[in-house]
Parts: C-alpha cells; structure tokens; sequence
C-alpha cells in the first residue's frame, strides 16, 4: 500500500452557465466544476436547513411505485464492490418504499460503523412528480433526472457512454476523474459483473496497492479531484472516468445523462466493443493486425473518407449517416449473426 500525493483541483468554471458558454466548454472535452449551479432549488435550501428537512420535503407526497436499493454490510466502509474473490458483490439488492429508506438513513446516521445504503438513478418524475417540478435544470430541459440518495458511500471509478451534469443537493460528495486514455492504468474489471453498469476499476483509490496495479501510479498524475457542496454541480464529459465518494450521512444528488450528437438510430458503441471483442481478441495477431487496419481505414478514417472514390449511388452503408442507412447496417449485422 502506498499513499499519493493529491490530485490537481478540477477547474470551477467561471461566469454565469448560459447555454452558449455550456456549448462551448463541451467542445473543450474538459470536466468542470459549475460552483452554485442549483443553489435555487427548493430541494437544496431544505437540505441547507437539516437532514430531516429535505426527507420531510421528498415524503410530503406519495411515492407511487417501490424503488429499488442497495446495501453494504457494516465493515464495508460504504464502499460498493467486489467481494474478496471477486466471484460477487459485497452488497445486496431489493426494493420497497421510499419512506422506509429514508427513515432508514436517518435511523443510520448514529450508527458507528453504518451499513452502506444507497437508492440509486431513480427516475425522479416518476416516483416525485413535485420534486421534479420544482427543482429544473433549464440548461437542460428535455433531459430526464435522476435522483441517487445515500449515506457515506463510495461508488468505484468508472465510466458512461454519456456525457453527465451531477448536482449535489445534499452533503458535500467528492469527485475523482481520470480521462478516457488512462484506461490500461485503471485496471478495468470484468464485463459480466459490475457494480456501475460498465466496468469499474479494481483499485481502491483511498488505499492504492501499487504492487499489484503499478500503473496506477501513472492514472493518477492525470487525476482531477474537487468537492461538491449542496447547490454546485460538476459536467462530466462523455466517457471520463469518476469516482465518487459520499461524505455526510444523508447524501442526495441529482444527475443528468444524454447523448444529443449522435445520429438517429445509431448502433450502440458499447454494444459493438462488446462485439468486437468476441470477433478480434482472440485472432491470431497477424489476423488481428489485418483487423486493426480495417478499422483503422473504415471506421476511424485514419486516411479519409474511406468512400471517396465512389459515386454517391455506390457509397452503401459508407454514405452519409440518415436512420434509414443505420436500419440497413443493423439488418445486415442481424442476417450475419444469424
């Protein structure tokens, strides 16, 4: 075990967040931190005055279907994981009524070695049509949001095939980001069984064993870190890793995934990695090197458009992208599949 020198601060991003300045810092491809973002909303003045203010705020109206929530066993440290040997998760799934996990978590908040408790991405129109209301991101408008409610938990580094706007609503969360390339010094686990959808780092962040991931040491020069308080967000560009640690007993913090530049009725990139790795990992490397040309050329144009020589009417899936053409490439995956 070792101990890292802290990260570089993720830049606060500076002046009011209009949606010309938001265009802009995506372009950047950057995280950033957008200081006061949400400090308006209803949801975090009530977290401002106490815990049991905001879970009066979010239990004043039915919540009409049961959520679902997850829970460590006390001795995890919150921490939402592998088990030692990585054959499950050290944390356990149901579901029931809202009302009862936040009784829970208040109930917890005294405890000195707490169970890890977390609701997580709950789509908040459909299970709190006022807090919806009353708490927009106009920045975003047709982007649904989603709610993750906890305690002192701690989520793995990990990435979406999205781009993220996270608002802290309640307790102060930390945020860990490493960039996409630094995928190999993260030491990605296993595809099959994740605890955050897409494959989460095996390295603990907090106790780094540099003698069994070495090139850890390496993410984290590239590493970028900053603390949230209720009513600042953080933009988290598409595919950045993030970890995310929790640090007061009621922790609640409203999220924003979308994709709005991609074409319609595009295949899913992560469906085809997935693909990919069924139809190239296990080549001999001659053939996987004929592959890698073939990608190369077709998909990342690394000498051009790769149907530049055609007449518009012979271009087939090369052409432009339209949902039609899209349909077409899906049918003919279908058909070769079988």
């Amino acid at each position: 075990m070792t101990t890292l020198p802290p990260p570089v601060a993720i830049e606060d991003f500076e002046g009011p967040v209009t949606p010309k300045a938001f265009a802009a810092l995506r372009e950047q491809g950057r995280p950033a931190i957008l200081r006061g973002l949400v400090a308006d909303w209803p949801a975090v003045g009530m977290a401002n005055q106490g815990d049991a203010e905001i879970i009066g705020y979010m239990t004043r109206e039915r919540v009409p279907r049961p959520v679902a929530a997850i829970a460590t066993k006390p001795g995890a440290h919150g921490r939402f994981f592998y088990n030692d040997d990585v054959s499950g998760l050290n944390f356990v799934k149901g579901t029931g009524h809202l009302e009862m996990f936040l009784a829970d978590l208040l109930k917890a908040r005294d405890m000195p070695d707490a169970p890890g408790l977390a609701v997580q991405s709950e789509n908040i129109a459909e299970i709190m049509p006022a807090f919806a209301r009353e708490n927009r991101l106009d920045l975003l408008p047709s982007v649904p949001p989603r709610i993750w409610i906890g305690n002192r938990i701690r989520v793995a580094p990990h990435y979406d095939v999205k781009e993220n706007i996270a608002c802290c609503v309640a307790g102060r969360r930390r945020f860990t980001l490493f960039p996409p390339n630094q995928i190999a010094n993260l030491y990605p686990g296993p595809f099959e069984l994740t605890p955050a959808g897409t494959p989460v780092s095996m390295v603990d962040p907090l106790a780094p064993d540099l003698a069994k991931y070495p090139r850890f040491a390496d993410a984290w020069q590239s590493a970028q870190q900053a603390v949230l308080e209720p009513g600042d967000a953080i933009y988290i560009p598409y595919c950045w890793w993030h970890g995310v640690e929790s640090l007061e007993p009621v922790s609640i913090l409203v999220n924003y995934w979308w994709n709005d530049e991609e074409p319609e009725g595009i295949a899913g990139p992560y469906d085809a990695l997935l693909h990919a790795i069924a139809a190239y990992r296990h080549l001999p490397p001659v053939k996987r090197d004929v592959w890698r040309g073939m990608l190369d050329y077709y998909v990342f144009e690394d000498n051009g458009d790769p149907a530049a020589h055609l007449p518009p009417h012979a271009k087939g899936i090369l052409g432009p992208p339209e949902p039609g053409l899209f349909a077409k490439m899906l049918g003919m995956i279908r058909g070769a599949l079988g």
